[in-house]
């Protein structure tokens, strides 16, 4: 029996060798795979961290897409996902939704290998960072890559103000 990881790491990989653009395969233990717990356990800021989260817009038919934002920030889905989506309300997708869609595990879902169809919004500050980690389509792996091999994917646009920062926490002293 063949494990369905492989195939979409296989597909991830494929993808990433057709950007032409550099990358590092990064394994990881499927326990850590959560991004907090994963660069807490190797090393990596949560600043140079992208989570790749698929949104669907309330219509009729129901509109996804997949939105990269950094660890440190919140997609901003009511606002401007909402709004680019042209729809009256937007929300996460629900967990089934983005299995289904992407082929890939929560925890593991990556911009690389997504369908064709399914466009892919970047926020613009994942731009800014020289490298970016996002996941490798399991929860085994993980993408070490320059921003611009994100951006050589098809179907990628670029989104100013996509996601928020996150509000710090302040501890009770």
């Amino acid at each position: 029996m063949t494990n369905p990881d492989e195939a979409v790491e296989r597909q991830v990989r494929a993808a990433l060798d057709a950007t032409g653009e550099p990358f590092e395969i990064i394994p990881c233990d499927p326990d850590l795979a959560d991004t907090a717990a994963f660069c807490a356990a190797y090393g990596y800021s949560l600043d140079a961290s992208a989570n790749t989260i698929v949104a669907i817009g309330k219509s009729d038919p129901p509109v996804f897409v997949a939105c990269l934002a950094l660890a440190t920030t919140r997609l901003d889905v009511n606002g401007a996902v909402r709004r680019r989506l042209e729809v009256r309300k937007a929300s996460f997708a629900p967990a089934a939704d983005t299995i289904a869609i992407t082929g890939m595990q929560i925890g593991g879902v990556t911009p690389f290998a997504l369908p064709a169809t399914l466009p892919i919004w970047v926020d613009a500050e994942i731009t800014r960072r020289e490298q970016i980690i996002v996941g490798g389509g399991s929860r085994s792996l993980k993408v070490l890559c320059p921003p611009r091999t994100l951006l050589a994917l098809p179907n990628v646009t670029v989104v100013e103000g996509l996601a928020t920062p996150t509000p710090t926490r302040t501890s009770d002293t």
